[in-house]
């Protein structure tokens, strides 16, 4: 199945010269989505894996099924505020500004192997927080999966060390 037919692209959104890469239309179609999980699964399948973690929000539409289909449990990791225990937090730079990510204290725990899953690795500035916060509670980074990565943009480069897979290619 190629993967692109069902990704939907929409010139200069949210800025000129942007070609943003939709999954809504892979989303609503339930055979092209379970594919896709099935393909991200496959494609992981070497490494080992205790748990799954993936940033808001849609990280966790590709995080959370890849999870289930891989038989381990699901860390999500949200913007500053969101989560309801006490969470440890990493800030980080966007275009015009910074945000905070969080997680759970308890979410994982040393020495556990945690894929990162997220639906696109652009500049690599989201998962390069998502992975200081998995290491400050001690866990190790087994990989990270992205149903679609942006190579121009060399986000694989913050990642560096880490075993970096994705299902499609722009």
């Amino acid at each position: 199945m190629d993967f692109k037919d069902y990704i939907r692209v929409i010139p200069d959104f949210p800025q000129p010269g942007i070609r943003f890469k939709d999954i809504t239309t892979l989303l609503k179609d339930g055979k092209a989505y379970q594919a896709a999980i099935d393909a991200m699964k496959e494609l992981v399948s070497d490494l080992k894996i205790d748990v799954v973690a993936g940033p808001e929000a849609r990280g966790f539409v590709v995080g959370a099924p890849l999870a289930l289909a891989l038989g381990v449990g699901f860390v999500p990791i949200r913007k500053s505020g969101k989560l309801p225990y006490e969470t440890v937090e990493a800030s980080y730079d966007l275009e015009y500004g910074k945000d905070k990510l969080a997680v759970h204290k308890d979410a994982i725990t040393p020495g556990q192997r945690v894929l990162i899953a997220d639906d696109l690795l652009a500049t690599g500035g989201t998962i390069a927080t998502a992975t200081q916060l998995i290491r400050q509670l001690g866990g190790e980074i087994s990989g990270a999966a992205f149903l679609i990565e942006l190579s121009y943009l060399d986000g694989r480069d913050k990642l560096a060390g880490i075993e970096t897979r994705s299902l499609i290619q722009y």
